[in-house]
């Protein structure tokens, strides 16, 4: 047969551009995305005597702590709610956005052997440290529902407590803090192969990012405070937190304009992302 006249199945060719992206390439890998999740799970808890039960005791022990520091010594208002609960639910959509960056910031680094030898799309890893967080936030969320339903039948020794129509949104709250934590999360990667002190410092910076989002506070504390209330309300986390306690204890606020703002900001964050993201992978073996 004549070489021009052949059918091929499957052309690879180089790609270059900064737009030349095929995200339906995911699809197709979606199989060793889900190995790349059931592979995080075993690495984190291997040899480990609770094991997975670690997933239930860190965000218990934290809201336990933060309980005692910030509602019971500084006495930090919680609009009514349960101190517990408030700081709960704060801190377990913040661990899911927490572990999306912490995990996905030594991308590149962490698998450069791997990203040597064979080809995949690299954006594989990312998403599966994404959906491993997801997961994580679920089986934490089922803890908080438990509290809930104890509290709730004890209102009048802790406190009003009640579900509102907010709910609807909530699968749009965590999807958007998902992939808002997928975006910082590959940007940083992306940084990290240039820049190492990147990785150094972004357990530190998410660190000081809790702190600028009304995790353990609520927003009305800061109403004498002009400049960090307006700090907190420029963080793109701070109006997902809102309604994330808005839907599940009916307490504090919802600002619509700040909740628009917020997806915004995590559609231009991931959009950035995966540009750079799919730049770097074509020259990362470079400089790593």
């Amino acid at each position: 047969m004549n070489p021009n006249e052949q059918q091929w199945t499957t052309v690879v060719k180089p790609r270059t551009g900064w737009f030349d992206i095929d995200l339906k390439e995911l699809w197709h890998y979606r199989d060793l995305v889900t190995l790349f999740t059931k592979r995080n799970f075993a690495v984190i808890y291997k040899q480990t005597i609770l094991g997975p039960l670690w997933i239930l005791l860190n965000p218990l022990i934290t809201t336990i702590l933060f309980n005692v520091i910030f509602g019971g010594i500084a006495g930090l208002p919680t609009e009514g709610a349960p101190s517990f609960l408030f700081i709960m639910a704060g801190n377990t959509l913040w661990t899911m956005f927490a572990a999306c960056i912490n995990n996905t910031a030594n991308t590149f680094v962490a698998n450069a052997g791997m990203f040597g030898k064979v080809y995949f799309p690299r954006l594989t890893i990312p998403l599966s440290q994404v959906l491993t967080a997801a997961i994580n936030f679920f089986i934490q969320f089922a803890m908080f529902l438990v509290f809930w339903v104890f509290f709730f039948f004890n209102q009048e020794a802790f406190g009003h407590l009640s579900m509102t129509v907010w709910l609807v949104y909530l699968p749009v709250c965590i999807i958007q803090v998902m992939l808002l934590g997928l975006a910082v999360g590959i940007i940083v990667s992306s940084l990290t192969t240039k820049y190492r002190d990147l990785a150094i410092a972004v357990t530190f910076g998410v660190q000081l990012w809790m702190y600028a989002t009304p995790v353990v506070y609520s927003t009305t504390s800061l109403s004498n405070q002009p400049i960090l209330s307006a700090i907190v309300n420029l963080n793109p986390m701070t109006a997902p937190v809102q309604a994330f306690r808005m839907a599940l204890l009916g307490c504090g606020s919802v600002d619509p304009t700040g909740l628009v703002y917020s997806l915004i900001v995590t559609v231009v964050l991931l959009a950035i992302g995966v540009v750079l993201f799919s730049r770097i992978e074509k020259t990362f073996m470079d400089t790593v």
